[in-house]
């Protein structure tokens, strides 16, 4: 009885289907991931700047407050410390979380200064995106000798778009 609705041709169907759906979200997610690239670029450049200049071991807040200097010196928008609320089965709760970074309403920039990334803080930016609806984010540890060591760029999976939709790649 298995094998009359397991044919080889039945699986095969199958087989072409997840390959199919995993081909389509590999293009999405390289659709998201190219339509960033130069706004992440300019938000590392940047970042590198500050690096360049304080180098490791302060405090995050003054990586934050330089790095803000170097945004507006390149005339890009950004939220600090934006406040996101909770929601829990579609209730608002009164707790909320804070973003370190957002820009051009965009990229979630989340900065630390610790001796090494955790996966905790992957996590921590993936929360920030999924609760925000971002599609991108950047977890930048500046307590490093070399700031792209201490650089992650995350791309959301679960982006719905602006408008609620997700992004679909043209054809």
């Amino acid at each position: 009885m298995w094998q009359e609705f397991h044919s080889v041709e039945h699986c095969g169907r199958l087989s072409g289907l997840i390959l199919q759906g995993a081909l389509l979200a590999h293009e999405i997610s390289m659709l998201i991931d190219a339509a960033f690239n130069d706004l992440t670029g300019k938000i590392i450049g940047a970042a590198i700047e500050v690096h360049r200049h304080l180098g490791p071991g302060l405090l995050e807040s003054s990586y934050l407050d330089c790095l803000h200097q170097e945004l507006a010196a390149q005339q890009l928008r950004f939220d600090r410390q934006r406040t996101v609320p909770l929601v829990y089965k579609g209730v608002p709760l009164t707790s909320a979380y804070r973003i370190d970074l957002v820009v051009e309403d965009l990229i979630v920039v989340e900065a630390k200064s610790v001796e090494r990334l955790l996966s905790v803080h992957e996590a921590q930016v993936l929360t920030y995106l999924r609760i925000a609806n971002r599609p991108a984010g950047l977890l930048i540890n500046f307590n490093v000798a070399k700031l792209l060591d201490g650089l992650k760029r995350i791309i959301n999976p679960r982006y719905t778009g602006p408008n609620g939709v997700p992004p679909v790649p043209e054809a």
